[in-house]
């Protein structure tokens, strides 16, 4: 399963950082500066080619969360609310944290029961005498 975390954290970071300049740096540019300037240029480019740049790689991370939520076993709710928080900026960093949290609560319940369940079959045997 931490394969699956590093993916989706990799992700969450990437497509996080992404929105964040688009939205906070590309889309004011754009639409805030003098015609003609070499700020509204900058922020058309932002805005045209990081834009696409994040639409691709949100699909992945989507994929992504879709995929650890499936073999973490989260439930329906606290994914939804992962991938909405996922397009919210720095509300993404939040839920990458969140969900990384559950996740590695999960890893740990599952390990102890594993070594619980270990330490229980070999109390079970009978050795000979």
């Amino acid at each position: 399963m931490t394969g699956y975390l590093l993916r989706y954290r990799v992700m969450a970071y990437v497509v996080g950082t992404l929105l964040i300049v688009l939205v906070c740096v590309g889309v004011p540019l754009k639409y805030l500066a003098d015609d003609g300037t070499g700020a509204q240029g900058t922020g058309e480019w932002i805005t045209t080619y990081l834009g696409v740049a994040h639409g691709w790689l949100y699909m992945l991370f989507l994929v992504a969360a879709a995929l650890l939520a499936r073999r973490a076993g989260w439930s329906l709710g606290f994914t939804a609310v992962t991938l909405l928080l996922g397009t919210v900026p720095f509300l993404s960093f939040y839920a990458e944290r969140r969900a990384t949290a559950r996740t590695r609560s999960i890893m740990r319940s599952a390990s102890a029961s594993a070594s619980a369940s270990h330490a229980n079959s070999d109390s079970a045997q009978t050795y000979p005498r």
